[in-house]
């Protein structure tokens, strides 16, 4: 494991040579991930691992995306999902047009799980699904909709236990050890970058998913980040956050009320 203070290097060089600023990035995470990256690597020396950093740019891209990558899985946490199928999409039924932001997206599981939500209620005609991440090789995956074929019966179970009725494999066709996703959920979705410590709001959504995302974030950066949320989200608009994450010490009192005791709000003024 590296020492703190060559995370410290580290995270002030990558600023200094890249303006990538991962500051607010909680510091075990990043310590983590680092000493993972200098071990796939083959780095026993940390400024061996820095300096390959700084003055090779492809490998500072590769480095960055093995840093921002997050795990995640369809229909994670079920019972979330069957409130999102029970409560939440016949209040977003009411809207004559649905806009969805997944910020923090990655390998764009959460994403396709929302599709089959709003196709299953017949609401994926009038919904646009915008998925963000600042890593662009996971992005490159999550839009060709092709994930590894033994994950399907996880998935499968996921979905139904989170109030799915139809046969799961009707979503996709499977080859090869793979599964490729429905063109008809991937032309309602949008995927691009987008850093959430530097970028700012870019449209109004009815409802916003960033999920297991802020725990790798510090509590500054975690308070900004809702902030910027906010000034995305419509009024009567929902918030979907981690099972370790919440909003209660970064939003006024008073302005989201909490849907059931799922890590859901609503914004109410």
């Amino acid at each position: 494991m590296i020492e703190d203070i060559e995370l410290e290097t580290f995270i002030n060089d990558v600023y200094e040579y890249y303006g990538f600023d991962l500051g607010g990035y909680s510091r075990a995470s990043l310590k983590r991930r680092v000493s993972r990256i200098m071990n796939l690597d083959g780095f026993s020396s940390f400024y061996d691992f820095l300096s390959k950093v700084k003055y090779d740019a492809d490998y500072y891209k590769r480095a960055i995306d093995e840093l921002t990558v997050n795990v995640t899985e369809m229909f994670r946490d079920p019972s979330f999902y069957k409130v999102l199928r029970n409560e939440i999409l016949p209040l977003l039924a009411t809207k004559p047009f649905i806009r969805i932001w997944h910020a923090g997206c990655s390998s764009g599981e959460e994403v396709y799980s929302m599709a089959i939500l709003l196709q299953e209620a017949g609401l994926l005609h009038k919904s646009i699904l915008y998925a963000t991440d600042i890593n662009t090789k996971v992005l490159e995956s999550a839009k060709k909709g092709i994930f590894p074929l033994r994950m399907m019966k996880d998935y499968s179970e996921n979905y139904r236990d989170s109030g799915g009725q139809e046969d799961f494999s009707n979503y996709y066709i499977a080859n090869y050890g793979n599964v490729k996703f429905s063109e008809d959920l991937i032309k309602k979705m949008v995927f691009s970058q987008h850093n959430l410590v530097s970028d700012t709001s870019f449209n109004e959504f009815d409802m916003i998913f960033c999920r297991n995302v802020l725990i790798y974030f510090d509590n500054e950066l975690q308070t900004r980040v809702i902030n910027l949320f906010d000034q995305s989200l419509a009024v009567l608009g929902f918030l979907a956050l981690g099972t370790k994450e919440t909003i209660k010490y970064s939003i006024a009192e008073g302005k989201y009320k909490q849907v059931k005791k799922e890590k859901l709000w609503r914004k109410i003024k």
